[in-house]
């Protein structure tokens, strides 16, 4: 007798809607591509409008289905109030963040607040926005916070930025324990350093690049595509039992 054969789940988006952060450039617009390819009608949030809407006419020209919404995510009440209204989301990607590196001797009341704000404030007030609105109409859906790498390393003048990260980590495993018998679930993505038009400064020092390229085992920093693939893989079905963990795209940084 020939067995039935195994059929591999689809990493297809079609019918579901999803929501990106930080949408409007780097790691967010390529999380937002990613989506729109696969067949999500995508929602792009970002504070600066000019570019967020370029960024979503982009992906429409190439056939997607996306809108622009301009949004400060740290505003709490207009966060909840936008999801709430133009919601439910199957799908939410926070890949809104922050940096201010420096020694932590020097760290400032001021740039902790503002990191924490956008880094842990308002991811944690984005999930719930979403699993709010998830639950009360009985839907399942995936919720993917951008952490990483120094979500579970440390880093020289990153002390805030790597609190801030460690802290995506613990709760996501937090909801992803709570959310689980509603079938949402919460994972992070950990990308090393990727080359963006923010990260730019940091690899135009060839010594500071050399240092990174050095620590990243597949010797080379990591391009937006990178990280495409494997949000591509936790919004879709190929990920339906992977919840509360975190897929490091960090070319094996972690690792020693």
């Amino acid at each position: 007798m020939i067995p039935d054969l195994p059929r591999t789940p689809s990493f297809r988006l079609d019918g579901r809607r999803a929501i990106v952060t930080g949408a409007s450039s780097g790691i967010g617009f390529a999380c937002a591509c990613a989506l729109a390819e696969a067949g999500s009608e995508v929602m792009m949030v970002a504070r600066g409008a000019a570019r967020l809407d370029e960024a979503a006419a982009a992906i429409r020209a190439a056939g997607g289905a996306a809108r622009a919404q301009a949004l400060d995510i740290t505003d709490i009440p207009a966060l909840q109030g936008f999801v709430s209204a133009r919601g439910p989301f199957d799908v939410l990607v926070n890949a809104a963040g922050l940096a201010r590196h420096g020694p932590a001797l020097d760290t400032t009341e001021e740039d902790f607040d503002a990191v924490a704000a956008v880094n842990i404030r308002a991811a944690y007030f984005a999930a719930q926005a979403v699993a709010r609105g998830l639950v009360a109409a009985g839907k399942t859906g995936s919720i993917i916070q951008i952490s990483s790498q120094m979500g579970h390393v440390g880093g020289i003048d990153r002390a805030v930025y790597c609190a801030t990260k460690h802290a995506v980590e613990g709760m996501t495993k937090a909801m992803a324990m709570e959310w689980g018998a509603k079938g949402i679930r919460v994972n992070t993505i950990c990308p090393t350093f990727i080359r963006t038009p923010l990260t730019e400064s940091t690899f135009r020092n060839p010594e500071r690049r050399a240092w990174i390229e050095a620590r990243i085992k597949l010797g080379r920093v990591g391009v937006v595509e990178d990280v495409m693939g494997a949000v591509l893989y936790l919004a879709s079905d190929a990920s339906a039992l992977v919840t509360g963990t975190s897929l490091r795209v960090d070319g094996g940084w972690i690792a020693g």
